[in-house]
């Protein structure tokens, strides 16, 4: 059996309502080493903390996503805070700029999102950052940084010259389901050309599934297409890739697992 993780998983969102419990007996029955719950807001961070109480190899990221940004209150930091002090947390995310939807504005998207970095620092945590269409912009947010933080960009999508940046500055690429699509050439041979200690897989479930799935809803189980792509493209054998993988992740969120 392969030593699966997946390192963003969004569980607790209605989604998965109607078998949830399935997914969990994935984990209990050994098929998935661990993974880490995701939070968007704070209340969905609250329902991953939640989730997390159902299994030891649940973990959770608490924080604010770009786009709920503009909703946050006076004192969401302080609520944040106190939420990531609870023993199964163990990063700030997701955080980051999104500048394709735009549903925050950016000023505000940046100014939350330096607020969560900032969080991250003094709690010495890592950070789950969310990026689209602003890649240049969140690097200089992170570049300030430097050497302060750790830390995954998520769904990484962007060229070489940005994998080479963000992983200088110490962070690792997080990836999914995309790297299985057919016309996904330029991004495989990105993946190729970095080490592998500069990944970990995740799959963003419910979304971005891999391809023998596409349109239908992504699963934590899925992260194999993931880890069996880069373990091609790395030319090493899965069972090899897998463990690799996940003790990056294990290493880069201090699993002891």
């Amino acid at each position: 059996m392969l030593s699966l993780c997946d390192t963003h998983t969004h569980l607790a969102f209605n989604h998965f309502d109607h078998d949830r419990d399935n997914i969990l007996k994935q984990l209990e029955d050994g098929y998935l080493k661990f993974l880490i719950e995701v939070g968007t807001t704070l209340e969905d961070s609250k329902r991953a903390i939640e989730l997390a109480s159902r299994s030891e190899k649940i973990f959770v990221a608490v924080g604010v996503h770009p786009h709920e940004s503009s909703g946050v209150t006076d004192g969401y930091l302080n609520e944040l805070k106190k939420l990531a002090k609870k023993s199964t947390v163990v990063a700030i995310g997701e955080v980051g700029l999104d500048y394709f939807r735009d549903l925050s504005p950016r000023e505000i998207q940046q100014k939350v999102f330096y607020e969560q970095l900032l969080l991250a620092q003094e709690l010495d945590m890592p950070v789950v950052i969310h990026i689209r269409d602003a890649y240049n912009e969140a690097y200089e947010i992170l570049k300030k940084f430097s050497g302060k933080l750790r830390g995954v960009i998520h769904a990484f999508s962007g060229t070489l010259e940005d994998a080479l940046r963000f992983t200088e500055l110490g962070f690792k690429l997080g990836i999914g389901g995309p790297i299985t699509y057919p016309k996904n050439n330029k991004f495989r041979e990105i993946v190729k050309i970095l080490p592998i200690e500069t990944l970990i897989p995740e799959t963003d479930c419910p979304y971005l599934p891999p391809q023998p799935y596409r349109g239908k809803r992504n699963e934590p189980a899925y992260v194999r297409f993931v880890i069996e792509k880069i373990s091609e493209l790395k030319d090493l054998p899965v069972r090899t890739c897998a463990d690799i993988l996940c003790a990056n992740a294990a290493s880069l969120f201090s699993l002891d697992v």
